[in-house]
């Protein structure tokens, strides 16, 4: 059976065994060690799940973002650095399907993805410009052989060590204001990286997002033009629903040993509901809650691509820029409150480190997630919006 035939449920359940037989027992490992989990990412290579959203004549399962949120939470649950780097992978490979398919180049680096399950990196922070994805530094420079150099020193590139390739904010041009920036796709053998200093974290361990310094070079086909179109329609959309997605694994994974718990505390009291169930039922129905956000903001943008238009106007706009942010500001809090709620629930068997009920993990992976583009400055930019947009 091919990639193009394989059923929608065998991809689920392949994705969940592999969750359970390889992503989860190595995750504690990957977290101690702050080591890529490169077993989790080579069993998801190995399913040809990398290249899931390529469409099917390009050799791909052609899925779309609700199937991918539900693979980001499957991993998530079971690894939050594995889930996130797929997250991350998943996002820099929709920006290439949706805005460079004009190149005949990135067309045929779609069926290399797919066919060779190429692993792909972003680099959109740098030194500089204080978070700000809509601002590059790093211009392109062309040169006389009709291609490009680049450097850039990167604040952190997750998993750049261990990616086949790049996918690069830079200006346009040497000569360009900061936010006319373009995406330059750089391939192994391409590029060289000094690591500026070591990713040790309270969370996240595995993703392996340490500071470098860049140095590419690539022909013109590479270059996907106008990154403020690809960033409003795709980048920051699946962003925030792939990202709240691995905070749903997380929590949920919690929320599962917290009622195991209270389910063996029941037990040993036949007839009473223990106090903390009513403690369950409130955590159970934030996480719910979580679940039913994401969800309907999904369900929100793949309606709007599909329209005969691909919904540019409405992803474009400024009502849908406050949504978007919003939603990535209330799943990042809710998934923290959830999982530090169910602290409580698990007692000292989750706040030790070497018990089936711990979360301890959990609760530092899950607070990465206000930090992914700091609330604090999604907030800002909305009150900035907020200002100037007439409500409807």
């Amino acid at each position: 059976m091919d990639a193009s035939s394989l059923p929608d449920v065998e991809r689920s359940q392949r994705l969940q065994q592999i969750a359970n037989e390889v992503v989860a027992p190595k995750a504690g490992e990957v977290d101690r060690e702050a080591r890529f989990p490169s077993e989790s990412i080579a069993a998801l290579r190995e399913a040809r799940l990398l290249g899931a959203a390529v469409p099917v004549e390009l050799g791909g399962f052609g899925v779309g973002l609700t199937e991918l949120a539900e693979m980001c939470r499957t991993l998530g649950a079971s690894c939050a650095s594995t889930g996130m780097v797929f997250a991350m992978h998943q996002i820099q490979l929709a920006c290439l399907l949706r805005h460079g398919q004009g190149s005949s180049y990135i067309r045929d680096y779609l069926r290399e993805v797919a066919s060779r399950q190429l692993l792909i990196a972003s680099v959109t922070s740098e030194v500089g410009i204080g978070g700000d994805m809509r601002s590059s530094i790093a211009s392109v420079e062309p040169n006389d052989k009709a291609g490009f150099t680049l450097s850039k020193q990167a604040s952190t590139i997750s998993y750049g060590e261990h990616a086949d390739d790049l996918l690069v904010t830079v200006r346009r041009a040497p000569d360009a204001p900061r936010n006319d920036q373009v995406l330059a796709l750089l391939r192994r053998g391409e590029f060289e990286l000094q690591k500026q200093g070591v990713w040790d974290t309270l969370g996240m361990r595995g993703t392996c997002s340490p500071a470098f310094q860049l140095h590419g070079r690539g022909t013109l086909g590479q270059i996907v033009p106008n990154f403020a179109l690809a960033a409003s329609a795709t980048m920051v959309p699946y962003s925030h629903a792939l990202w709240s997605s691995v905070w749903l694994g997380i929590a949920s994974d919690a929320v599962s040993r917290a009622h195991s718990m209270v389910r063996a505390q029941a037990r040993k009291t036949p007839g009473t509901v223990p106090p903390t169930a009513s403690r369950l039922a409130e955590v159970t129905a934030s996480l719910d809650g979580l679940r039913l956000i994401i969800q309907a903001f999904i369900a929100e943008f793949e309606a709007l691509i599909t329209q005969p238009n691909g919904g540019i106007e409405t992803l474009t706009s400024m009502g849908f820029a406050l949504r978007v942010n919003q939603l990535k500001v209330n799943t990042s809090e809710t998934a923290v409150d959830i999982v530090t709620r169910v602290l409580p629930l698990c007692g000292i068997a989750g706040y030790r480190n070497d018990t089936p009920q711990s979360v301890g993990r959990h609760l530092r992976d899950v607070y990465s997630s206000i930090l992914m583009i700091a609330n604090d400055r999604i907030l800002a930019t909305n009150a900035q919006l907020l200002l100037v947009h007439k409500a409807t």
